[in-house]
This record gives C-alpha cells, structure tokens and sequence, in this order.
C-alpha cells in the first residue's frame, strides 16, 4: 500500500467518523498514541499500527458481539459507528422472537432490518441468533438469558412460524445462523435430548427455506466435552445439520481452556468431522464486578485488553473460530450494567468512552486477516515454558511469530497491570527475519528489532533479548508492519 493511499484511506475513516453524530460526542483516536502504556522498550520506535476498517478486510477468524438488542439493554444506534472502524468481519445478534412479535402472527423485523442493512453496508456479516422465548403464547418460554424453550404444541408451532418467516425475510442478507443461548444453564428441564430436538427443529426449517445457510448448533455456555456428546448423540444424524457446534466457557486466563477445546473438538469430529467448534462468546470485564462470567476479579482496563488479545490469538493458534463479548457495555436489567464492554456505557445505555481494550481489539484485527495461516509443525520456539509461541506465515513468503507471557512454566495465569517486560530467547528454522520489527499488539506501537540480538548458526536464527509480558507481542518483518502504520495526530469524532 502506498502512502497516499494509506492517506485516502485515513481520510476517508476521518470524514466518516466526522459526519456521525452522538450524543456524548466520544472520540474514536487514530493517533500514534492513542493507547497510553508505562510499557518501555529499548529499541527505536518506527510507529504505531494503521487500524483498518471492516471493508478493507477480505476475511478473518473473528466475530464481534452485538447482542442483547432484542431485550434493550444496549442501543445500537449508540455505537454503531464504532463497528467498521474496528475491523472485524461478523457480528452476532439475537433475533429476539419476544421483540419481532408482540401480536400473536404478527412479525415486525424492522428493528433488526436497520441493524443487519447497516452492517453488511459496512462490510460486515450478520450472524443472527434464534432466541429467547415469547410470553404472549402460553408456555412460550422465558424472554431472557437462562428462560426456559417453548413448550406444547401451541408454543412450539408458533416458534416454528418465527423462525419460519425470519429466514423468509432475512434470505439473501443473512446466511449464517445460531441457536438459542447458553440452553445449558438456568431451567434444568432443558435436558441434552431437549436441547438436541430444539436445535435440530430450528436448524430444519432455516434449512429448508436457505439451503446454503451456515448454522451453528447448541451455543453451550460451558465447555464440557462429557455434555457436548450427549447432545450430539441424541441428534442422530441431523447431526449433519451444523457447520459449527458453538461453546463459550470463560476462565481467569484463557489459556486454561484449550486443553477442554481440543477434547471438544475430538467429540465433535466422531459425530460429525465436517463442522468445527467455535469459540461463540468470549469477554473480559474492565473492572471488578458482582455478577455475571469473570465476577469478583479486580480486572482493569489494561488487563481486560490482554485477556482479549490472549483469547483471540489463542483461539487462532487453536483454528477456532473467535468471539470477542462484546461491543458495548450493556445494562441488564434486573441484575448489573456487564462491564465486558469494548466500549463503555452508562446506565441510560449511552456510550460514554472508548476502552482501551477497543483499541487493541483493532490492532489484532488488523493485522491478523485470512492472508495469514498458521504453521502446524512450527520451528518458533523457547526454552521458556510460561510463554505462549505461535508462527503464522503468507503465501508471499513473510512470517509472523506471535508470542506472551502466560503464567509460570506450564502454570496458566491470567493478566494483571505490569508492563514490566523479561528479556527471552527464540529460536527458529529457516532464515532469518530481513528486517526484523517487534510489535506491542496493545498499543500498537511498532519497534526496530536489533540485528545485533539475533545470532544465525545451522539450523536456523535465534532472536536474542526479546522483550516479553503478559500481553501478545509480535514478530515480523518491517514491510508486514510498515505499510499498516500511522504517524499523524490527528483524531477523528463522532460529533
């Protein structure tokens, strides 16, 4: 990419941003120091990442949370300006039968038409999700998170006639699909049998009516291999219905999950090797809070930054697809505003600011795009146990080495405030790094790698003294990183 139209580009997101209106005027900031760090590094400053909007991206391994809509504890006209300028591709949204039909046979989709007709403006895929119940039908279930399915014969009709007329409506918009969330907690009459009927009734008839719709069952809010293969059992061979099977599943550090992941992906692959697990809903909050996944942990928002790069860059190293929860700080009713928030809302579900976990969610994103596939055997390595390695490599040649800190040895812990860095040693096949760089992910800041700290011999190069923390950090040639840098100062507004 040339300068100038590194410059156009810029522009272009600037006169966007420039025409938006809000109503708390927050600014998005496209500095080179728009992410404040005490983090120092002994090497020469190049720049700071370019963030690169949604359209500007073929494709990635990422998904963006926008749920909740269908209930009203967010408004999306709040913060869907963000959603481009963020760079990720998907968007998942809860269709919300309650919402679409407040007279019994009669649909109103117009709220979820302006949601879906704006993302796919901007580049972006709307995964819509079918959920929750509907209380103007008698034993039409619960309208919220942990309700339980519809019921009888009555209900369940009317179920089938929403999602009836939602695929009708939404086909040649929207082609991928979810079922209804986390049925694996709240009502305990929603056995694995149920859940397998529920999900394999819904998936039938989107099927039928978008036979190239890509649906993804279950959405189970644990990652529990023993009850993901009661559910697959049960569904037979409808089995063959889904191109995803969805978990979510949080932990303190998300490096914990993987070993569950892969025994999640060994289940699935006996019912059905064709589809693939996928990480569905995954978020760190930016400060302690009472309730909800994660609670009672004094995060912050540097460490809610980390643990979401951590998670999607661990979910990458694992080929999973990848959820970031959530765009926005939601205010659910009856319990807590859920502070997992890319940016952050007040109780009158206005957004008040942009964490900075907004922008290291936009680094990941935009340097991590489907031009990169990851080396299986890789020959990027280190001595040290507590570091987290992944190699990624182009069809032109360059190679990218993602790496951080993730504990003690094989002790994972989860990330904190410090941006004291350790220097390390990597080793790795092959040639040497041209000319090397050494990228912060979260501020995006792009250094000068010595060549003095790397040391060739016969099998390879071993990169001396690199520094390393709690947060992913990167790896790679200046031409990788350099034609997706910025300079200026200037800031763009929503006002």
């Amino acid at each position: 990419m040339t300068t100038n139209s590194i410059l156009c580009s810029a522009l272009a997101l600037t006169a966007a941003f420039a025409a938006a209106g809000g109503v708390n005027g927050v600014r998005l900031d496209t500095s080179p120091d728009r992410v404040e760090s005490p983090l120092v590094v002994n090497m020469k400053r190049l720049g700071t990442l370019r963030p690169r909007p949604a359209g500007e991206i073929h494709g990635s391994n990422w998904t963006l949370g926008c749920e909740t809509l269908d209930r009203g504890f967010a408004n999306f006209g709040e913060y869907r300006e963000f959603l481009a300028p963020l760079g990720i591709k998907t968007i998942r949204l809860q269709a919300g039968w309650a919402k679409c039909e407040r007279e019994q046979g009669k649909y109103d989709f117009a709220w979820l038409d302006g949601i879906v007709d704006y993302a796919l403006a901007n580049g972006i895929a709307p995964m819509l999700e079918t959920d929750y119940g509907n209380p103007i039908y008698p034993g039409g279930g619960g309208w919220d998170l942990g309700a339980g399915f519809p019921t009888g014969d009555e209900a369940l009709a009317a179920w089938d006639a929403w999602v009836d007329a939602m695929a009708k409506h939404f086909k040649g918009r929207v082609r991928d699909w979810a079922m209804w969330n986390e049925p694996d907690i709240g009502d305990k009459r929603k056995t694995p049998e149920i859940i397998a009927a529920f999900n394999v009734r819904t998936a039938k008839t989107i099927r039928r009516l978008i036979p190239d719709a890509r649906i993804a069952g279950l959405s189970l809010a644990y990652s529990n291999p023993e009850y993901l293969e009661k559910c697959l059992k049960a569904m037979g061979e409808d089995v063959k219905l889904f191109d995803w099977i969805i978990y979510h599943g949080y932990e303190p550090a998300p490096e914990t999950s993987y070993e569950n992941v892969e025994r999640l992906k060994a289940v699935l692959a006996k019912y059905n090797p064709r589809a693939r697990m996928r990480q569905g809903e995954n978020g760190c909050p930016s400060e302690m809070t009472a309730k909800f996944a994660l609670a009672n942990i004094s995060w912050s928002e540097y460490s809610q930054a980390k643990w979401d790069m951590r998670r999607m860059l661990g979910d990458l190293g694992h080929d999973v697809e990848s959820s970031v929860f959530t765009i926005c700080d939601f205010n659910h009713k009856g319990r807590e505003i859920n502070r997992k928030g890319l940016l952050r809302a007040n109780e009158n579900r206005e957004v008040i600011a942009v964490k900075r976990a907004y922008y290291a969610v936009q680094n990941v994103a935009g340097l991590f795009d489907d031009a990169w596939t990851r080396v299986a055997s890789s020959g990027f390595c280190t001595p040290d146990a507590s570091i987290s390695t992944y190699e990624y490599v182009r069809k032109s040649g360059e190679r990218m080495f993602v790496f951080w800190s993730h504990g003690t040895d094989r002790r994972y812990e989860r990330p904190g405030d410090s941006f004291a860095t350790r220097p390390a040693a990597f080793s790795c096949t092959g040639g040497a790094l041209a000319e090397p760089v050494w990228v912060d992910l979260l501020t995006g800041r792009v250094y000068e790698f010595p060549k003095k700290d790397m040391l060739a011999h016969s099998c390879g190069v071993t990169y001396l003294d690199v520094p390393v923390y709690d947060s992913p950090c990167v790896l790679t040639e200046r031409r990788v990183a350099l034609p997706q840098t910025i300079f200026s100062r200037a800031t763009i507004s929503r006002r």
